[in-house]
């Protein structure tokens, strides 16, 4: 199913931060996981027919997923998948192999249900929501100012927190933007250095010579703003792009109603820097689905210190990796529900 979200008609009735000020205070208080229920799971595992750990990170997702739902036995019956779509200015600097109206184009494929994120949806069971922000006006270039002012980052940023649904098993965020790869390279090189260059891959498909412009245009645009970036929600805000700042917000959403986040590639990842630089501890409800083809996400992934479940020369974005990694998700708890125990199965442990 998929739902093209009324945006004023959602925001209205979920919670929302009226400033950034107030947006940096929640972060300062942060619910966390239910050890009980994570320590339920492992019981559980350690008691059925196989060698212990014989399961790898199965068993991993098991215990998290319990963990961070807060209750034993986790369910995944009600996972979403969320899909941000915004434009940016920066793409204007020509660091994108396609023009900003495939945007639009995107999204209306996606409401029609052609596009790779709904196939997979299907496979998942999940309810996709697909969340296009104010496409007709892009984010301003970040070489020229801030891509966004208070207010407009504000108001992606409730997007994103509205756009969660109450009592879903498992949040998939994804995007939809082009130029949303400088974005995002932008932010990681602004917040943990290195040279433009490391941070850039080929994104929608540009050419060597593109990488090298893309590059020079994020060296610009940092070194103009530097001064401004005190923490990951400046970073965000001025270099950034809404569908990156709803994803933050969906995020953040998702670890106040204690729901468990499958992060998808660099983009997606790039917003969750964003919160766990204001708020070190603030991704502890993630599991990243997969690394990237983009070499960004790599370094990125590293500083995280978050191990990808999976590695499958993935680039296109949309939340695709991350829906993959929560099909895997589903198996695992089908898995650790459906087998036997040593004692049910009358099979010896000695």
């Amino acid at each position: 199913m998929t739902d093209m979200t009324d945006l004023p008609a959602a925001q209205a009735e979920r919670p929302r931060f009226d400033s950034m000020t107030a947006l940096r205070g929640s972060l300062r208080h942060l619910p966390e996981g239910d050890e009980d229920t994570g320590r339920a799971a492992a019981a559980r595992e350690a008691m059925l027919t196989k060698p212990p750990g014989s399961l790898g990170r199965l068993e991993e997702i098991v215990a998290w997923l319990a963990r961070w739902q807060g209750i034993y036995p986790p369910r995944m019956d009600r996972p979403q998948v969320c899909v941000f779509a915004g434009n940016h200015g920066i793409a204007q600097a020509g660091v994108s192999a396609y023009p900003p109206v495939v945007t639009e184009q995107m999204v209306r494929n996606f409401e029609r249900g052609g596009a790779a994120i709904n196939q997979l949806s299907v496979a998942l069971g999940a309810r996709l929501a697909v969340v296009p922000i104010e496409l007709s006006r892009p984010v301003a270039n970040f070489l020229d100012g801030p891509a966004m002012d208070e207010g407009e980052f504000v108001d992606a940023f409730n997007i994103g927190m509205a756009a969660v649904r109450p009592g879903s098993s498992l949040l998939c965020p994804g995007e939809m933007g082009i130029g949303n790869t400088t974005a995002a390279a932008a932010i990681c090189h602004a917040l943990l250095g290195g040279s433009p260059i490391e941070w850039c891959g080929r994104g929608s498909g540009i050419e060597t010579e593109g990488v090298a412009r893309k590059a020079e245009v994020i060296r610009l645009g940092v070194t103009r703003h530097r001064a401004d970036i005190g923490d990951g929600l400046d970073a965000l805000r001025i270099l950034g792009g809404r569908e990156i700042v709803a994803m933050a917000g969906s995020i953040l959403a998702a670890r106040l109603q204690r729901i468990p986040v499958m992060l998808d590639g660099f983009i997606c990842t790039a917003a969750a820097l964003a919160l766990h630089a204001s708020a070190p501890g603030a991704l502890a409800h993630c599991m990243v689905g997969h690394v990237s083809m983009e070499p960004g996400h790599q370094r990125l992934l590293a500083h995280l210190e978050k191990r990808p479940l999976l590695s499958l020369d993935l680039r296109l974005g949309e939340g695709t990796g991350g829906v993959i990694a929560a099909i895997l998700a589903r198996t695992a708890l089908q898995c650790h529900l459906g087998m036997a125990t040593f004692e049910e199965a009358g099979v010896s442990t000695s």
